[in-house]
């Protein structure tokens, strides 16, 4: 069966926003940490993370022609990362994280509820 191009579509979105959030955080992480009111403290954990969207985001981009079999086993990744995401993105803010951490929350969230829909409803 045919991946559905809406599938194919969000595939490009989450490489556009996980680029717009990663390079920055690779090449400018303190000043990046400091847009979203985050201490700035050691630098390797946000490149880090900076280097996981680039790298999530680009096999996006890459695999956007691919086959079924392709996206079903990088929607699992996906599902995965996301959920791992929204619980340490909890506990941060239960620890007193700064408020732009809902936002970032939120897209996590959102990416989340958009993979989990085509992982469980769509038998492709």
């Amino acid at each position: 069966m045919n991946v559905p191009n809406s599938l194919r579509t969000w595939f490009i979105i989450h490489f556009i926003v996980d680029f717009i959030f990663g390079i920055p955080l690779v090449l400018f992480p303190a000043w990046t940490l400091s847009l979203f009111s985050f201490q700035v403290g050691e630098l390797l954990t946000a490149r880090l993370v900076g280097a996981a969207l680039i790298g999530i985001g680009g096999v996006s981009v890459l695999v956007r022609n691919e086959s079924a079999e392709v996206f079903r086993s990088l929607l699992k990744l996906k599902v995965i990362w996301s959920i791992s995401a929204i619980v340490a993105i909890l506990l941060t803010l239960y620890e007193g994280a700064p408020a732009l951490t809902w936002g970032i929350f939120g897209i996590f969230v959102m990416f989340s509820g958009v993979w989990w829909y085509y992982w469980k409803n769509i038998n492709f």
